[in-house]
């Protein structure tokens, strides 16, 4: 288990994207966990819980809704909830599709075409923590639907932007494989080797949305990791 000290040093080294008394928005880093699981890991959650706590020198426990989440090695926004008025509007708004996500993954092969819409059945595999893409519906799969553009050639991958129109398990690893484009380091879902650190060139890179308590209109953008394929992409 993490010490109070360590807690403090990670605390320290968050991306805060955008902060208000309702909503705190995180650039994660790959290999962070959003919510706690099974490893035992500490989690983004509380991470950004202590970062409160310390800055407005709140008492007791802190508070904070986690609306939504993205895969252990894939990096960029996330949005909580500081209070309890906003998280139930934040949970709508992802529920009901009223956020616009963009991604930027970097894969190992050209895609079919400059830009397209993919359009799957997806069926989850809960032993194996993975989904796979059907073209035709089967049974217990949900319709996953993105769009995407090839944004850029790089020597020896290619960088796609993503418009996730739907939010399944898994989505955009298992579509773009299906098209034969696996994330670079995703071996679960194809690629030949994985990345040192257990990452995968997945990037959550923009979202949109109506504040849930202002209601003013937001578009925050993170920046991908530092390291040379994303350096090459930006």
């Amino acid at each position: 288990m993490p010490t109070t000290s360590s807690k403090h040093s990670n605390a320290a080294n968050l991306q805060i994207i955008y902060e208000d008394n309702h909503l705190i928005v995180i650039n994660k880093r790959p290999g962070d966990i959003v919510q706690g699981d099974k490893t035992g890991d500490m989690p983004l959650s509380e991470i950004v819980k202590c970062y409160i706590k310390e800055k407005y020198n709140k008492p007791g426990n802190v508070y904070l809704g986690v609306a939504h989440r993205l895969d252990r090695p894939t990096s960029g926004i996330v949005v909580f909830a500081k209070t309890s008025k906003a998280l139930p509007r934040l949970n709508k708004l992802f529920a009901e599709k009223e956020a616009k996500k963009t991604y930027w993954a970097v894969v190992k092969n050209a895609p079919p075409k400059q830009q397209d819409t993919l359009v799957h059945w997806m069926k989850r595999n809960t032993k194996q923590n993975k989904s796979y893409a059907h073209i035709k519906e089967v049974s217990e799969s949900k319709k996953a639907i993105l769009d995407y553009t090839l944004l850029k050639k790089l020597d020896r991958f290619y960088v796609l932007e993503i418009l996730l129109k739907t939010g399944r398990h898994h989505q955009i690893r298992a579509q773009l494989t299906a098209i034969g484009c696996p994330i670079k380091g995703d071996l679960k879902y194809g690629f030949d080797r994985s990345n040192k650190d257990g990452s995968i060139h997945l990037h959550a890179r923009s979202l949109s949305f109506i504040h849930p308590v202002k209601k003013e209109m937001l578009h925050l953008i993170a920046p991908p990791p530092h390291d040379t394929i994303w350096n090459a992409c930006c």
